[in-house]
């Protein structure tokens, strides 16, 4: 199985809990399809560098999940149907990529904790 890391920007004009019930529609579509979910983050409204559909700030999701390939197509093209979403990217996670991640997790908890 290979790992896929996906970081999409939800509209500014969502509430935070509308944001995170979007979240919850996509992470259930890769549970169904076949995927299991490692990590997620939510990074919150932030300012994007130039606007996207004329808006400067938006909310910014990551989830990594783990799948055969497949699931990637179809998520993508659930994304591009959905007008909450204004931009995504999707990326396979090489192991040097998955260690590095899991690393700067750790370090950020231990941080958090001391």
């Amino acid at each position: 199985m290979n790992r896929y890391e996906t970081v999409f920007i939800l509209t500014p004009v969502l509430s935070e809990e509308q944001a995170k019930e979007a979240v919850k529609v996509y992470e259930d579509f890769i549970s169904k399809n076949g995927g299991k979910i490692t990590h997620n983050e939510f990074w919150g409204l932030k300012k994007m560098a130039y606007q996207i559909q004329k808006k400067s700030t938006g909310f910014y999701f990551l989830v990594e999940f783990e799948n055969d390939g497949q699931l990637v197509q179809k998520l993508e093209v659930e994304f591009k149907r959905d007008e909450r979403i204004i931009r995504f990217l999707t990326v396979k996670m090489e192991k040097d990529h998955v260690a590095f991640a899991e690393k700067t997790r750790r370090l950020k908890a231990a941080a958090l904790t001391a």
